[in-house]
């Protein structure tokens, strides 16, 4: 195939035939991941753990034309010399392909669904992701225009946090969201999706739009908040540029391990931007910008959980310095190997509580917190 693997186009679904084995699977809500590993090797994550589905393919030739079939949808064609696809279902799934001779023991298929659900913070709560004081504390956060950086790995439940996050958005403002592959599901009235455009690798780059372009583009269009997808180069600049001028509430997600990683990360894709700005002055831009890096990850025992909230708290010389809210600590493992633990306070009150008395959200955060916290 002639188009550059990072490409996402819009598959038609009703052109797909042949879907066979899988057809159960993807009408399965309780699954989120179906990988195909070859014809007769199914695996799918269901409840953050992977499994070996009992369905198979007949042979290659049945799961090729699966793909085929996929990549025509889109109107392409597998060809040898680039056998590789990334593309996107209706409802917002993933899909990407890789076929022989790349891939060496057969077709592999990567299909992650899109969960049809809205899970907002509550439901979070419910499933012991986080806690119901940490609930409230997100939406205090998402009520008074707090800059967010949601961190964590690949399947480690960034985006789904960001959009609980989002629901606490006032429906009066104006939402620009900038993503690769439209995923942020916003329940606000007033809101303008765009989306990058990726060129096969045989056509004119200039006709690529990327996520800078678009950020770029997003700041003349009067946006109260400005959200995106996921940083993961040069556009890093821009977005502590609009963060620190003027859309407060902004936010993103960022893969990083530790909310000390997301910064280090964070300040070396500004570099990228080649503006040669001193890294002190890169850090001091990141502290002016960011109020907090949420933690996310995927723990052995499959559950999805914040396992950090951490507020910057300034710059102490060269040093961008933070501190933990919160924190999940593991305490135990339960029979059927639920890890078993509690989310924190760490004691230290947040820096951010005029912002916090000035949206009328004092209350709430002594709710999270679990103390009184007097009104000014």
């Amino acid at each position: 195939m002639n188009d550059s693997s990072a490409e996402i186009s819009h598959i038609n679904w009703d052109a797909i035939k042949g879907l066979g084995p899988i057809t159960n699977l993807l009408n399965d809500d309780s699954i989120s991941d179906i990988l195909i590993n070859g014809p007769k090797d199914i695996f799918i994550e269901r409840h953050g753990k992977l499994e070996r589905s009992e369905c198979t393919f007949a042979d290659e030739a049945s799961l090729f034309a699966l793909a085929d079939n996929i990549v025509k949808a889109v109107g392409r064609n597998i060809e040898h010399d680039r056998p590789l696809v990334d593309a996107r279902l209706p409802d917002g799934s993933r899909v990407n392909v890789i076929a022989p001779p790349l891939a060496v023991d057969g077709t592999i298929i990567s299909i992650r669904k899109f969960a049809r659900d809205k899970i907002t913070v509550d439901e979070m709560a419910k499933r012991g992701s986080i806690s119901p004081q940490l609930a409230e504390f997100f939406k205090v956060a998402g009520h008074c225009r707090m800059n967010i950086v949601v961190s964590g790995g690949t399947g480690s439940g960034k985006t789904t946090l960001l959009n609980a996050i989002s629901r606490y958005i006032e429906n009066t403002e104006r939402i620009v969201t900038i993503e690769d592959a439209v995923e942020i599901q916003l329940q606000q009235p007033h809101v303008v999706r765009l989306e990058t455009k990726p060129v096969p690798l045989d056509q004119n780059p200039n006709q690529e739009v990327s996520v800078r372009d678009l950020l770029r583009n997003a700041l003349r269009m009067r946006p109260d908040r400005i959200i995106v997808g996921e940083v993961r180069g040069a556009e890093a600049f821009d977005m502590m540029q609009a963060m620190n001028t003027g859309h407060e509430g902004s936010l993103t997600t960022i893969h990083a391990n530790h909310p000390r990683d997301a910064l280090a990360r964070l300040e070396n894709m500004i570099s990228m931007a080649n503006m040669n700005i001193p890294p002190r002055s890169i850090r001091a831009q990141i502290a002016s910008a960011l109020h907090l890096i949420i933690q996310t990850s995927r723990m052995r025992d499959g559950v999805r959980r914040i396992t950090f909230v951490s507020e910057i708290a300034g710059m102490e010389g060269d040093v961008i310095t933070m501190n933990d809210l919160f924190s999940y600590v593991v305490t135990g493992e339960s029979a059927d190997g639920k890890l078993l633990g509690k989310f924190q306070w760490s004691g230290i009150m947040p820096r951010f509580l005029k912002r916090v008395a000035y949206y009328g959200e004092l209350e709430r955060l002594s709710t999270a917190l679990g103390i009184k916290i007097p009104k000014a």
